[in-house]
């Protein structure tokens, strides 16, 4: 249920040093939360065991405090819808892996990553996830799994079924399921549940009203929307923020240790002035969608 009083977000991945991307994107999040006389919320998310660091998740608290951003709950201040670690919140994802199983819109897939690779359909965006064959499609066992485990679980989309939003910022997109994207995974063989199911679990039992994230994640909401769907659960509002290039025009990532924000603090560099270049310089702006 989507509360009637503003509830936004913030939610960094441990995986590297936050750099002048994720300055601009949760600069605007705090700035929406404070301008709707909202709360902000912390969530750390941490799935990934293996890229996710100690020393990185006291690194975005410390960064983003030095950036001047306060937030109301957190895994620093806990609060009514925790745990706000993602590692910690393994039975609401198993929860709904449950329900979907159950209501057969997931279904176990044994191709290799490779495999997927060779036989995707179309092409896909960078970073994205390519079109599955369907090899597996067809498999009707999926009651038989007791746990997610030892294979990827993906959700069976509504081919050809048009998934249209008005985002906050970028304005109308739509998406055709089946042809920008296929059926998607969200709960790994390595018994990690994926990106697409742990947000919207976390948002929907975060109560949060409105997404705000980059620009690349506008396919990702339309993923999202399917599995709200599925699990009846209410939408939030979207907000996605244009994504910040480096002079070569490449998408800032945390391998760009030279914009770090723990690199520009250590070079002198003020909160205002690592703000102000972020939010100025080398935006990309991603058109609506026809």
């Amino acid at each position: 249920m989507i509360p009637n009083f503003y509830r936004g977000r913030l939610a960094p991945s441990p995986t590297g040093f936050l750099h002048c991307g994720h300055a601009r994107t949760f600069w605007i999040a705090a700035q929406r939360a404070k301008e709707q006389g909202g709360a902000l919320i912390l969530r750390n998310e941490d799935l990934d065991l293996q890229r996710c660091r100690p020393e990185f998740v006291s690194a975005m608290l410390q960064d983003l405090r030095w950036l001047g951003i306060e937030w109301s709950e957190g895994p620093d201040f806990g609060g009514p819808y925790g745990p706000y670690s993602q590692s910690e919140r393994r039975d609401f994802y198993l929860s709904a892996w449950k329900k979907l199983r159950d209501s057969s819109l997931i279904y176990p897939c044994t191709c290799s990553r490779r495999d997927v690779a060779e036989a995707a359909r179309a092409p896909n965006d960078a970073d994205d996830e390519p079109i599955y064959s369907g090899r597996c499609r067809c498999r009707t066992d999926a009651a038989e799994f007791a746990e997610p485990a030892g294979v990827n679980w993906r959700f069976r989309v509504p081919d050809g079924e048009e998934i249209r939003f008005t985002d906050r910022h970028l304005g109308p997109h739509v998406w055709t399921a089946g042809k920008d994207f296929g059926d998607f995974v969200v709960w790994r063989r390595d018994d990690v549940p994926a990106y697409q199911l742990a947000v919207v679990v976390d948002d929907a039992h975060m109560r949060i009203s409105e997404v705000v994230r980059g620009a690349d994640l506008l396919k990702s909401t339309a993923r999202q929307i399917l599995l709200l769907r599925a699990l009846a659960i209410a939408a939030p509002s979207y907000y996605h923020c244009e994504l910040v290039c480096d002079e070569a025009g490449v998408r800032l990532a945390k391998r760009h240790d030279g914009l770090s924000i723990r690199h520009l603090r250590e070079t002198g560099k003020s909160p205002a002035q690592v703000l102000g270049d972020s939010l100025t310089t080398c935006a990309v702006r991603v058109s609506p969608t026809p």
